[in-house]
């Protein structure tokens, strides 16, 4: 009967047992992060999204799994991401660490930050998908235009051709183009004295009219003077002529008058007018 007894509890205490590692098995993870009061199970479920994330971030490197398949799988790691940054808000509300802010940065397998647009990120292939490398592709920078200055830095003795013997083209071309030159002057110099020597000179061209010759149709002043010796020239005015001295005084004046306009205000050029009236100027 003891016996009966011993087996009945050790088989109630294995179903208890079991019950109890059966509800650990099926304990799910809350809905709301703010349905969990404890911080060990916060951080828990805490640790399980990150491991999830993770698996999901392995199987989205393979491009071969179809367009459709990694965008569905990015948008799954999107939501656990914002799941986790719910169990982290909780899990700082409950008194623990701030994973936000001392929490690493999300990084893809190349160790590079994981690129994204208004908190949506994009991991593995779904960065090579149609219209989503556009996103991240960086537009050329304008070309600057150069100013004065900075052509003018380029200016040097290259830019007028000063160094263009240099490079050791040119100096063999010149010689050889002057080699070719000097035979074909020998060449026309001795056919010349050939045909003097013959006999047979050449009709002399007819010398060309110098572009440079000055054709003086004027008289000489030489000319002038010597068709004027002997002769007394006598010059009539007709309107008076003012002397030296009163060219300069109407100089003067108009100095002193464009300097008076241009300085003096309309009062003090009245009263400078109203002051020679009255002097008799």
């Amino acid at each position: 009967m003891a016996r009966n007894a011993e087996k009945a509890m050790t088989a109630l205490a294995r179903f208890r047992q079991a019950q109890l590692e059966e509800g650990k098995v099926k304990e799910r993870r809350p809905f709301l992060a703010s349905e969990c009061n404890e911080l060990p199970k916060a951080e828990k479920w805490r640790r399980q999204i990150i491991s999830e994330i993770s698996k999901k971030v392995a199987q989205i490197q393979n491009a071969g799994l179809g367009e459709f398949k990694i965008r569905d799988l990015n948008d799954e790691i999107n939501k656990l991401l914002r799941e986790k940054g719910h169990w982290e808000v909780r899990i700082k509300e409950l008194r623990g660490p701030d994973y936000k802010r001392v929490g690493p940065r999300m990084l893809d397998h190349e160790g590079k930050e994981v690129p994204g647009n208004r908190g949506y990120k994009y991991f593995g292939a779904a960065r090579d998908l149609p219209g989503v490398r556009e996103l991240f592709e960086k537009e050329p920078a304008p070309a600057l235009r150069k100013t004065r200055g900075d052509l003018m830095k380029e200016v040097d003795a290259e830019y007028y051709g000063y160094r263009d013997e240099d490079d050791g083209v040119l100096l063999p071309l010149e010689a050889q183009y002057e080699k070719q030159a000097v035979v074909e002057a020998v060449q026309k110099w001795k056919t010349e004295k050939e045909a003097r020597l013959s006999g047979d000179k050449p009709q002399e061209e007819e010398e060309e009219e110098s572009i440079y010759k000055v054709h003086r149709e004027e008289p000489d002043e030489e000319e002038i003077r010597e068709d004027q010796e002997g002769e007394e020239v006598t010059f009539l005015a007709h309107v008076p002529v003012p002397s030296q001295k009163e060219v300069e005084e109407a100089l003067v004046r108009r100095k002193k008058m464009e300097l008076l306009q241009r300085y003096a205000s309309e009062t003090l050029q009245a009263q400078s007018q109203a002051a020679k009236t009255l002097l008799g100027l």
